[in-house]
């Protein structure tokens, strides 16, 4: 059985399940932000997953980088597994522009933060599904 952090529950909303990953959209519209959760209770760190999941998880992150890229265009996709606030292994893929407020520091305690409108978040989902379908 798989849980999801509460922490990242309430910070994002499901995008698709993967294989291994559930995909889910960060609630901050000011970049386009995924973060990939192994659905693997008690996972923490990447090198403690089987050599498989860790595969697979490779697979996956590409997939959303490339998710990102075709809708986003993006100059950089930063990819990143932190951990520190939330110990649940969760891996953040997240298309940054020269643009971005926060560019070309990172987004973590960026202090830049505006949540999606209901619609517009509905939409994007809508976007990403279909197009991590297409992608798979």
């Amino acid at each position: 059985m798989f849980t999801l952090n509460e922490r990242l529950q309430a910070d994002t909303r499901p995008v698709i399940d993967l294989g291994l990953c559930r995909v889910l959209l960060m609630n901050n519209r000011i970049w386009p932000w995924l973060i990939l959760a192994p659905m693997r209770e008690g996972a923490v760190e990447i090198h403690r997953l089987d050599e498989g999941d860790q595969a697979a998880l490779m697979r996956e992150i590409s997939l959303a980088s490339r998710v990102v890229e075709r809708l986003f265009a993006p100059d950089k996709i930063n990819v990143g597994a932190l951990g520190n606030m939330v110990p649940q292994l969760h891996v953040h893929v997240i298309g940054r522009t020269r643009a971005d407020p926060a560019w070309p520091g990172p987004v973590w305690g960026s202090g830049h933060a505006e949540p999606y409108e209901a619609a517009e978040a509905a939409a994007l989902l809508e976007r990403l599904g279909e197009a991590f379908q297409a992608a798979a």
